[in-house]
């Protein structure tokens, strides 16, 4: 017999059952309420006075009119009864009873029950479908029940062949039917079965439904379907918060970053709904990708003009943005003005100060959230790391990556080894960075193995970084990078014999690597280089400003790097190659476009090369500029001819 919970009081429970279902029982003796859920008594008939019992009475469909209101009442009854039961107990007891009474094929019941089952904390798969093949003619509310419950769980697929089911017996599904199916297809990513959905909702005349069509932008938008996404939202004859933020959010999902403060703009400017919290939060995320600070400030004004200032996740979301823009001095100022911090606050904070080059300071603060009495968590660790790998704090970070099991209970995962495979690496101690891959709980992802090859390419190992390249082709997961960080290692020996045969072999395989890009942000506008651009409408000054800047670098004692540069060319070949860098650009674009003294702060795609760095290092000192780059892994804050990196990234 199942066991009851001790805040089960059986016989107060009992007591309200019998009384909210008697009259729907007809016997003429009293049975003990206990012994109608047995499963013996399930079985047999019950007794009526030692006489054949009497069948029971067939429940005909009643309409709430021709109910007295002794029965709608005790009918209210069950059904409040079957609501607040919260326990398995108590509904394998209902359950036994609806059986007993054939109150189980009555929809008002059966619905309630399964709704219930479906919905509880204990929510159980297996009974709920079991409860439901019970019904012999299941309602299309029932169906929605059990296709809402499926479209969520670990078998979003069965919701799929439920709506297929339903269909075939003659119910004609609604937008609920739609709705779920929908977001069951998302879950189990056929783009093929939400297509034929689609094809459904239009011939059965719902799309006008906005909903339901916000619902289908969604799915669309998890499969990369940006501009079907886009036509659904033009079809829609009301276009409400929720479609805007789904919108936005797809846009944000298929690196359409840019158009997203498009987006917001024209939300405003239309006038029809006003952006949410919701789109807050978006927009935060999509300005901390662009490193676009000044959009983010507008942002962050929006947000506490309409009073939303005091939500912790948008304050949460500010300083990552914030942080990710290079302003630390504004995160700072977010994080200070919360008055009930949470882990989530202070994991932005010290992540925040990691990518910025303050290694010390997010140890620090790590401590201070320590006294503060707020238990770290894995993110945490993963800043505190990812601030000792930064800053070369070797002998830190293997103590945090000990202390993390020992005396906070957190396993390592795959993010935090990845930390001191970087932090191992960068320091030189290739061999021992390569043991903590071979020998970790958690199996190796083509992350980590890039992780160890860039290390490989700042100390120039190419026997472990070709090492490296198998575990990639053996994980199926060699991208052009990786073959980009092998050149670097070639080149940077000389070995222009294995540059030769690696492109060689990238050329006939048509391994396209991924163009370095820069993006400065102006007034709000965001400005896109890549190498050699000409695509900006004021090119010519751009290139004669680059010409003007190189010519008082060289005064100032620049010299191009031209192991940055993996053509095989002469010195001055080499150094004409390096000249128009993509970030390059963007800072003479910056020195261009902004009066003496400004900020300029630039976000690449990729690792910024050491020439590049070494002439944004100069450009701060001869131009009095500070200049923040943002790369693929970190900040860097060049401030009177030097970086917060030390040079070392």
């Amino acid at each position: 017999m199942t066991q009851t919970s001790p805040l089960f009081n059986k016989k107060k429970y009992l007591s309200s059952l019998k009384l909210s279902i008697s009259s729907f029982t007809t016997t003429s003796t009293t049975i003990p309420i206990r012994q109608l859920f047995t499963p013996k008594t399930i079985e047999k008939p019950c007794p009526n006075n030692n006489q054949q019992p009497k069948p029971m009475p067939k429940l005909k469909p009643t309409s709430k009119n021709s109910l007295s209101k002794t029965q709608q009442q005790q009918q209210q009854n069950l059904v409040s009864l079957i609501k607040s039961s919260t326990h398995k107990p108590q509904l394998h007891q209902i359950h036994a009873h609806l059986i007993r009474t054939s109150l189980l094929q009555n929809p008002t019941f059966s619905l309630q029950f399964l709704s219930s089952l479906c919905f509880s904390a204990f929510r159980d798969l297996r009974y709920s479908r079991r409860f439901f093949s019970q019904i012999k003619n299941p309602s299309a509310s029932h169906y929605n029940t059990l296709i809402r419950t499926y479209s969520s769980s670990n078998s979003p697929k069965e919701a799929f062949f439920l709506f297929k089911e339903m269909r075939q017996k003659g119910l004609k599904p609604d937008p609920i039917s739609f709705s779920f199916v929908i977001k069951s297809c998302i879950k189990f990513r056929s783009l093929f079965r939400g297509l034929q959905v689609h094809g459904r909702i239009l011939r059965d005349g719902f799309q006008s439904d906005c909903l339901l069509l916000t619902t289908l932008m969604d799915f669309y938008s998890s499969f990369a379907g940006r501009d079907e996404a886009c036509k659904v939202f033009d079809e829609m004859a009301q276009k409400d918060t929720i479609a805007w933020n789904v919108l936005i959010s797809c846009y944000l999902r298929n690196g359409r970053t840019r158009d997203v403060l498009m987006l917001f703009d024209s939300m405003k400017n239309e006038s029809v709904c006003e952006p949410d919290d919701v789109t807050c939060l978006l927009l935060t995320q999509a300005c901390a990708n662009l490193g676009a600070l000044e959009f983010g400030v507008k942002v962050h004004g929006y947000i506490e003009e309409c009073g939303y200032g005091s939500a912790l996740n948008l304050s949460n979301s500010l300083i990552a943005m914030y942080s990710r823009c290079g302003c630390l001095d504004k995160a700072y100022d977010v994080f200070k003005g919360i008055r009930e911090k949470n882990v989530v606050s202070w994991s932005a904070m010290i992540s925040g100060l990691a990518m910025n080059g303050y290694g010390r300071d997010a140890i620090v603060a790590f401590e201070e959230m320590q006294r503060m009495g707020i238990a770290p968590d894995e993110q945490t660790f993963t800043g505190v790391l990812s601030a000792c790998s930064h800053c070369g704090l070797v002998d830190e970070g293997m103590e945090f990556l000990d202390r993390m099991g020992k005396e906070f209970g957190i396993v390592p995962n795959i993010h935090h080894y990845g930390c001191v495979v970087d932090l191992l690496g960068r320091a030189g101690l290739l061999d021992q960075a390569y043991q903590v891959i071979i020998s970790m709980g958690v199996k190796p992802d083509a992350t980590i193995w890039r992780t160890l090859l860039g290390a490989c390419r700042i100390h120039g190992h190419f026997t472990l970084g070709e090492c490296v390249i198998e575990h990639l082709i053996e994980l199926k997961a060699q991208e052009a990078g990786d073959y980009v960080l092998l050149l670097n290692i070639y080149s940077s020996a000389g070995n222009w014999e294995k540059v030769t045969e690696l492109r060689k072999f990238m050329k006939e395989k048509s391994i396209q690597t991924t163009p370095g890009c820069s993006t400065i942000e102006l007034k709000g506008v965001v400005h896109e280089f890549t190498v050699d651009d000409i695509s900006h409408p004021r090119k010519y000054e751009i290139y004669d400003k680059l010409d003007e800047i190189n010519q008082q670098l060289k005064i100032a004692g620049y010299v191009a790097e031209i192991t940055s540069e993996l053509h095989d060319l002469g010195a001055e070949e080499k150094a004409h190659a390096l000249s128009y860098h993509s970030e390059k650009l963007a800072l003479a674009f910056g020195v261009l476009a902004t009066p003496p003294g400004t900020t300029i702060r630039v976000t690449k795609n990729l690792r910024i090369c050491i020439d590049c760095h070494n002439f944004a290092k100069f450009l701060s000192g001869v131009y009095n500029r500070e200049v923040i780059i943002r790369d693929r892994t970190r900040f860097h804050h060049f401030r009177d001819g030097r970086c917060s990196c030390n040079d070392y990234w």
